[in-house]
């Protein structure tokens, strides 16, 4: 009879296959680590002469690298977060619909084009946004102005072009909406079927059951969505430089024709003519925008990390 111990020095052969796809695992996710090293490294390495660049190197009279880059930070976290409060209540209803409320072709038909959304290049919403939506939203901007005008956030004068950070955060919106909306679909359809057949045996009506069981179930799945999306809205360039009017300044203003620009869309703007020290200045700005991204993921992780436990997935 064979032994506990001689049974557990049994192991199964090692197969060429196996071997060859462990080895490519470790080499990919190794690959991924270096390549955002040597990215960290080159913005690191190019951007110290801007730390030290005299006031005459900065546009705009800034005096020094921290002063030009707070309205730019500012900008691009602001444009962001406005777009995900109005993107995530929307892509979680649209996800529920389409996983407990549509009908099978309804729901099938809705979700290819929820993924073909998100195949739509930048530019067709930053054309979309200065040739349709501006020009719509304007006169709702402008009774916006009247009628909640004491309101710090709505306050004049209105732009009268519409090219606001509000419509940047409509646009960044419609395009963090496709990636939020069919993670959250898939998440939602992974709810244990026991889970849901269980609240209605109870006598929960289906948003009782949804309240109860889908969004427990689904917590950290979407803040993880929240969070692609979230990372899709910090690093958008092109949408965000057609349409919007920028100005160097702290604004918390949604309607004025002045509005703080983002880090991505002033380093498009200004890279082509930038030279010398300029260029350092932009790459040192990209640097910030990497923290920046890296921080918020980070923090994301760790919500995740510490909701799990709490999830109805487990």
């Amino acid at each position: 009879m064979t032994s506990v111990v001689a049974r557990d020095r049994i192991r199964a052969p090692q197969r060429p296959g196996d071997v060859i796809f462990s080895t490519a695992t470790v080499v990919a996710g190794s690959l991924i680590l270096a390549v955002l090293a040597a990215v960290a490294g080159f913005l690191l390495i190019q951007s110290l002469p801007a730390f030290v660049a005299a006031p005459a190197d900065f546009s705009g009279g800034f005096t020094n690298f921290w002063a030009y880059v707070w309205p730019l930070a500012f900008g691009t976290l602001w444009s962001a977060l406005l777009a995900m409060i109005i993107a995530i209540p929307l892509a979680i209803g649209i996800a529920l619909f389409i996983s407990h409320y549509a009908p099978r072709r309804i729901a099938q038909g809705l979700g290819y084009v929820i993924d073909l959304l998100a195949a739509v290049p930048s530019v067709v919403f930053g054309l979309w946004g200065i040739g349709v939506l501006a020009p719509l939203v304007q006169p709702f901007y402008a009774n916006l102005v009247d009628w909640f005008g004491w309101f710090p956030l709505f306050a004049g004068p209105v732009s009268g072009t519409g090219r606001t950070i509000l419509t940047v955060a409509i646009v960044l919106a419609v395009m963090v909406l496709p990636i939020i909306t069919a993670l959250c679909r898939e998440i939602f359809l992974q709810t244990p079927v026991l889970y849901e057949e269980a609240s209605l045996a109870l006598g929960a009506t289906r948003w009782e059951m949804i309240s109860m069981a889908v969004l427990p179930f689904g917590r950290s799945g979407i803040i993880s969505a929240s969070m692609l999306g979230l990372g899709r809205a910090l690093g958008e360039t092109m949408a965000v430089a057609m349409v919007l009017s920028p100005s160097p300044t702290v604004l918390f203003q949604l309607l004025t024709s002045q509005n703080p620009t983002t880090i991505a869309a002033n380093i498009a703007l200004n890279f082509p003519e930038a030279h010398g020290v300029g260029v350092n200045i932009l790459l040192a700005t990209g640097l910030v925008l990497f923290v920046i991204t890296l921080g918020v993921n980070m923090i994301a992780r760790y919500i995740i990390n510490r909701r799990k436990a709490f999830s109805g997935a487990n």
